[in-house]
Formats: C-alpha cells, sequence, structure tokens
C-alpha cells in the first residue's frame, strides 16, 4: 500500500490523505476541489490554521503578517516564490494577526513579519523579518536536513 500523507484543505478545513507519489501530480481537496500542494501560498483563517499545524504531515511554514505592514506586503512577492520552489514537499500559507489576534498571540508572535515552521503539529523553528525567496528556502531546506 502507498505512503499517504495527510494535509488539511486551507479553503474548507477538511483533511486530506495524499499518496505520497502523487504529491508532485497537484492533489485536490476530496471535498471543495481546492488545490492543496501546487506551490501556492494560502491564506488560513482561524480554524484551518489550527488544523493545518496540528495534522499536516508535510512541513508548513507560516508568515503571520498584518495588512498595515510595510516590511510584510514587501515580502509577499518572494513568500509567493519561495512558495513555488518548495513545493510539493513543504506547504506555504499566511495567517491575518490583524484579523486573527488569538492566534497570533498564543503563536507568541512578537513582531511582523514572523515565519514559523512547523511539522507533524510542533514549532520546528521561527524566522523574524522580511526575507528575499532563496534565504526563505535555505532556511526552511536547513531546517528540513537537521530533522530528516
Amino acid at each position: 500500500m502507498a505512503e499517504t500523507v495527510k494535509l488539511v484543505c486551507a479553503t474548507c478545513g477538511q483533511t486530506n490523505r495524499v499518496p505520497r507519489e502523487r504529491l508532485a501530480g497537484g492533489p485536490k481537496c476530496g471535498s471543495c476541489g481546492e488545490a492543496l500542494a501546487d506551490g501556492r501560498v494560502h491564506e488560513l483563517d482561524g480554524l484551518s490554521h489550527d488544523k493545518a499545524v496540528r495534522d499536516d504531515e508535510l512541513p508548513l511554514l507560516v508568515d503571520y503578517w498584518a495588512p498595515w505592514c510595510g516590511p510584510c506586503r514587501m515580502m509577499a512577492p518572494e513568500f509567493a516564490k519561495a512558495a513555488k520552489s518548495l513545493a510539493p514537499q513543504v506547504r506555504l500559507a499566511k495567517l491575518n494577526t490583524e484579523d486573527h489576534p488569538a492566534i497570533s498571540q498564543r503563536a507568541q508572535i512578537r513582531g511582523i513579519p514572523a515565519l514559523v515552521l512547523y511539522r507533524r503539529g510542533r514549532e520546528v523553528a521561527r524566522l523574524a523579518g522580511a526575507r528575499p525567496a532563496a534565504d526563505i528556502v535555505a532556511f526552511v531546506q536547513g531546517h528540513m536536513a537537521a530533522r530528516a
């Protein structure tokens, strides 16, 4: 039987089991049809954030940001480039700290932009400040290699 990984849909919150060898083929949510590991950055809400952090079996890098934050807006295209580069082995998502202050408080976000790398329900590492795509990719790959 093929090894599967659990991925939480950022749109509807449904947990999906995807065969690992099909990750590169653009798997879609069985409930709503949204792409699960397509190299795009997905916006999380409170429910999908908590469920994805807890249940995703792929590493998940979350950008905690706010619309009024200049460095956050400047980093957004770089974060999107990193998402394309890291897919389908790592998923990248954003959480608006202004819309979800309780989650940012619980995650102990002290400044934004803040990148937090999660794996199997645990925080692996964090990186503060706006970064170019190459730095984001190196950060994730360095921490994934150390945990492999």
